[in-house]
């Protein structure tokens, strides 16, 4: 299958993934492609069986279109783990390295790789690694939102769609792990940040 429609499959199991409802607009917002293009792509492999589509309507993955969105989700997070782990690469810089690699690499490739790394159930961001058979890990993560200023939480998870967010986070220090009061975080920086209550 082509990269391009492994990413698209991959942008509709993000928007899933975080509860969000994928559509022709958001795909292509988050390729950087026409949403003419993207209509096509979309109606191609709802043709082939892996999307579903109304016209007008959410774009949602079908059981076989989740298989392939899993297996390529897993070798990104995968890449992500070593890049971070192994070659000094902080958070906000592994995502574009780990696009361009996920659809280089075999899945044998993966496979020693996750070896490697001890089979890790979250990648640098928190985000689940899906297992060889796309099942993955609950989550357990609240929206930071959805936290009082004093209550203290810990990070659990930071999306890596929002931009800027890796970025101003690792300025001031904050990681996956890092225990402080709701209220240090900026209201508006608190999109695609999930936390637990400590």
């Amino acid at each position: 299958m082509k990269a391009q429609y492994e990413n698209y499959l991959k942008a509709v199991w993000a928007a899933e993934e975080w509860d969000r409802r994928a559509t022709v607009g958001e795909i292509a917002s988050v390729l950087g492609l026409a949403p003419s293009s993207v209509s096509e792509g979309v109606r191609k492999l709802a043709d082939e069986g892996l999307l579903e589509h109304a016209p007008y309507g959410a774009v949602t993955l079908t059981e076989a279109g989740r298989a392939i969105a899993a297996s390529v989700v897993r070798k990104h997070r995968l890449i992500e783990t070593f890049l971070v782990g192994y070659l000094g690469y902080s958070w906000d810089e592994v995502h574009d390295e780990a696009e361009v690699l996920e659809h280089a690499v075999s899945d044998a490739f993966i496979a020693r790789l996750a070896e490697r790394l001890g089979h890790p159930e979250r990648d640098p961001h928190g985000d689940p690694i899906p297992a060889v058979d796309g099942s993955m890990q609950r989550e357990t993560g609240i929206p930071l939102s959805d936290c009082s200023g004093d209550e203290v939480v810990r990070i659990v998870r930071v999306s890596d769609a929002v931009p800027g967010l890796l970025e101003a986070l690792n300025r001031d220090g904050i990681g996956i792990g890092t225990e402080l009061p709701a209220s240090a975080i900026a209201s508006d920086a608190r999109e695609g940040i999930l936390v637990e209550r400590v």
